[in-house]
């Protein structure tokens, strides 16, 4: 599978602990390319359709839903996790995800 940063990707998530995103739902890979290509592992953010509007959420249109992409509950999956690809983020998606992640992690 090849897989590359910002395709939106069908990941079980299970099993979890306390707050953490469960089940298996799309998630965006966050990690670059380089990475994606040599490591067993991926980083991923999580999406999820029942969302506040929060500083760390960003609204997505995917498959015909509004969902938001979960940049708090970003994490790292082996790609065993990885059930397929679903799709691409858009441009201006992927120029959101960018600024929220600096906004976030990056002072």
């Amino acid at each position: 599978m090849d897989l590359k940063q910002y395709d939106i990707v069908l990941v079980n998530l299970n099993p979890t602990i306390g707050s953490e995103i469960k089940k298996t739902r799309p998630c965006i890979i966050i990690s670059p390319n380089e990475m994606n290509k040599y490591l067993r592992t991926i980083v991923i953010a999580p999406m999820t359709t029942s969302s506040k509007n929060y500083p760390t959420r960003i609204e997505i249109k995917h498959n015909r839903k509004i969902g938001w992409i979960v940049i708090d509950q970003i994490r790292t999956v082996d790609k065993q996790r990885i059930i397929k690809v679903l799709g691409r983020m858009t441009k201006p998606e992927i120029k959101e995800v960018k600024l929220v992640i600096k906004e976030t992690f990056v002072d």
